[in-house]
């Protein structure tokens, strides 16, 4: 089960233990403002959380043969798969998806040609060169954008080599040159 940054995947949280780690500016053991105003009089009486899933998913939909899928904790994880695609449609539309350029149609789909391959380029950057920086590799488009993409560089070709120049005091100048030497490992396609 694929549990994203920030999310709590036991359902009997107590409310002190909620989104621990959320923001840096609370006590250790104090629920964030957002957990604190989601919880009913009940559940901080009693110090559990309740919640309540209702699904269309029919029981004869291919995973009745699969252990536990009639368990609500299975039904979770795959409502919790699907909220990550979203958050990567939400994504792609930052990229430039929701933002079309004309009324004429070639023109709009030029660009949503453009946009998706701007949202496959990201995601394998992220794959193969981010893997290891778990900052970088979990970040918004904005975020990859603030801090690789507009970083003080400079390739310069001589004598059939290229080198990158760096700026070594930008914060992720380590980062961008294990991404660049990742890059330039790749095997090229035939």
């Amino acid at each position: 089960m694929a549990v994203l940054p920030g999310r709590r995947a036991d359902r009997g949280a107590r409310p002190d233990r909620l989104a621990r780690g959320d923001a840096a500016d609370r006590a250790p053991g104090k629920p964030s403002r957002r957990d604190a105003k989601k919880l009913t009089a009940f559940e901080k009486r009693t110090g559990w959380r309740y919640q309540i899933i209702a699904t269309n998913i029919p029981a004869h939909h291919g995973l009745s043969g699969v252990p536990a899928s009639g368990q609500m904790w299975f039904v979770d994880a795959l409502y919790r798969d699907h909220a990550e695609v979203e958050d990567r449609v939400k994504a792609i539309k930052r990229v430039g998806l929701a933002l079309l350029p004309s009324k004429s149609w070639q023109l709009n789909a030029a660009w949503i040609l453009a946009a998706a391959l701007a949202a496959d380029l990201d995601a394998w950057m992220r794959l193969l060169l981010l893997h290891d920086e778990p900052e970088l590799a979990g970040a918004e488009p904005e975020t990859i954008r603030m801090k690789l993409y507009h970083l003080p560089a400079r390739l310069t070709a001589h004598a059939r080599r290229r080198t990158l120049h760096l700026d070594r005091t930008w914060p992720w100048a380590a980062a961008f040159a294990t991404a660049w030497q990742r890059t330039t490992e790749l095997p090229v396609a035939p």
